[in-house]
């Protein structure tokens, strides 16, 4: 199990870096990942939003993920200084 001691620590470091370009490194599974950039929209008790750029006739959209994601390393976030 999890502390909660972790979670608050990394849910206080995604807040801290909140409207900072990052990106986001996904396990996919099987050795693939998936690798999208955005900015750190909105935070959450449990879960924080990434709001991805707009591309060509995509519209600009935001994702979530959750903090024990990180934990688990399911994501890994690098934030761009």
């Amino acid at each position: 199990m999890f502390n909660k001691r972790d979670i608050k620590s990394i849910r206080s470091e995604v807040y801290q870096h909140m409207g900072r370009k990052v990106k986001v490194k996904t396990n996919l599974g099987r050795n693939r990942v998936g690798i999208t950039e955005g900015i750190i929209a909105e935070t959450y008790p449990s879960i924080f939003l990434v709001q991805i750029e707009a591309d060509g006739d995509i519209p600009r959209r935001k994702i979530s993920y959750s903090y024990n994601d990180v934990i688990t390393r399911e994501i890994e976030l690098v934030v761009y200084q």
